[in-house]
């Protein structure tokens, strides 16, 4: 049974007990993951109808990417998983100094994933294949480079979002370390690290569809 103190530091005076408080917490995320999953859905049905309506174009879009880069960064968010798992684990086991040792290793693979995207987007940049005024784009074969700009559009769209995503769980790392070095988290309570946890393993997730969705599929077909 969680001591009194514990009790007392955590509990929200609208819950009963922590484990309704834990509980509904869970819930609430498992809840706010749903909407996301509508919300990514929606962007992976325009690129599955995009993508049939502008085959040739999306097979010339598919072989701009940097697969090598893409490779490394699914590689770092499944570590990542990994050591958001054992922070999760630890914080369980109410041991604080091993549980800020594998979040900050999670802050410093998501960091290392977002780094790599910047030098993408950097690239991309350079080589004017950011749709706007400036778009260009070098083809040969049957398709209308302005239908290759969708493609982009979409990429920089689902891309961007999942980024945004990164940088919003960096901050939830970073706010889990404050309250790990305060000793808020014990054996009792670790809520927050589990929650975070869940929310960052479907930020990964989603990763691992948009890889293969931009980088993988079509990638050796010729327009």
């Amino acid at each position: 049974m969680p001591d009194s103190e514990t009790v007392s530091n955590n509990l929200k005076h609208h819950f009963a007990n922590l484990e309704q408080q834990t509980a509904t917490s869970k819930f609430g995320m498992w809840l706010f993951l749903a909407t996301e999953v509508m919300f990514f859905g929606g962007m992976f049905v325009s690129y599955l109808v995009y993508r049939l309506s502008y085959y040739n174009a999306w097979v010339a879009g598919s072989q701009t990417m940097e697969i090598t880069l893409g490779a490394t960064n699914t590689a770092v968010l499944i570590c990542s998983s990994l050591t958001m798992v054992m922070a999760v684990h630890f914080a369980k086991l109410g041991k604080r100094k091993l549980t800020a040792i594998f979040l900050i290793a999670t802050l410093v693979l998501g960091m290392t994933f977002l780094g790599i995207k910047g030098v993408e987007y950097y690239k991309h940049w350079v080589h004017h294949e950011v749709p706007g005024p400036n778009f260009h784009f070098e083809h040969e074969g049957n398709f209308d480079p302005r239908h290759v700009s969708i493609f982009f559009t979409l990429y920089f769209a689902m891309t961007g979002m999942h980024a945004l995503h990164m940088v919003i769980g960096v901050g939830l790392l970073s706010w889990l370390l404050i309250l790990n070095a305060l000793e808020r988290f014990s054996a009792e309570y670790n809520s927050p690290v589990e929650i975070v946890g869940l929310y960052w393993h479907f930020v990964d997730v989603i990763w691992i569809y948009l890889f293969p969705l931009l980088y993988l599929i079509s990638h050796r077909h010729t327009g």
